[in-house]
């Protein structure tokens, strides 16, 4: 029986491929070089993070945590997501986010979609809520799959009533602590290949259908 449903988020249940994006495509900016030295592991997760507040400084010293709040505001969800939810609660089904996104965003749509675990990757602040430049790393890039071992063992949730959902290759070690691991709108192949369900139509309600069925 289906005990917990792990989920990305960028991508997956929003309408968004990157959450960090959004902040930067809001000053017209973009972080591609730090992306690419994530991406050749010459930085880490917090450095990557503190890559893109220097960015966002430069165009908003005082930038603040409301100011980040009201750029992503706009951030629609995914198709169907309300429905999936709704289904999942109904049946008693633990829900969690496990993004390496940002976690204001994450916190919006935990209270609206009524998740019960919440994991994302934040910026530290000041007392009166001003950027530090420090970043938060609750989940590491790479390796999701610890990230979601650790709610396992904290919830007693084995991965044998474990379902996940995902969009990326970061998203592929979700799928190994999972039975089943779903691959929505897929965006490489490593997603596609790990995955045991692929759904490519923009509707997170053909999730649903999947998790109905679960674990055939």
């Amino acid at each position: 029986m289906l005990r917990l449903a792990a989920f990305d988020m960028d991508g997956t249940l929003v309408d968004v491929g990157s959450s960090w994006r959004v902040v930067h495509d809001a000053f017209d900016d973009s972080n591609d070089e730090a992306l690419r030295l994530f991406l050749e592991n010459r930085i880490d997760d917090r450095e990557f993070i503190r890559s893109d507040i220097r960015k966002w400084h430069a165009h908003r010293p005082q930038l603040s945590t409301a100011d980040l709040e009201e750029i992503l505001a706009r951030v629609p969800l995914m198709p169907g997501a309300r429905e999936l939810f709704d289904g999942l609660r109904s049946r008693g089904v633990a829900t969690a986010i496990i993004s390496g996104g940002i976690d204001l965003l994450a916190r919006r749509i935990g209270r609206e979609l009524g998740v019960d675990h919440v994991l994302a990757n934040g910026v530290e602040t000041t007392p009166e809520g001003r950027l530090t430049g420090e970043g938060i790393v609750r989940v590491p890039i790479r390796d999701k799959e610890s990230v979601l071992a650790a709610l396992q063992e904290r919830t007693g949730i084995p991965p044998s009533a474990t379902a996940s959902v995902g969009n990326s290759e970061i998203d592929a070690g979700l799928f190994r602590r999972s039975r089943l691991g779903i691959a929505f709108l897929p965006e490489d192949e490593t997603v596609r290949r790990a995955a045991g369900r692929v759904v490519e139509l923009k509707d997170l309600r053909e999730v649903a259908r999947l998790l109905d069925g679960f674990p055939a």
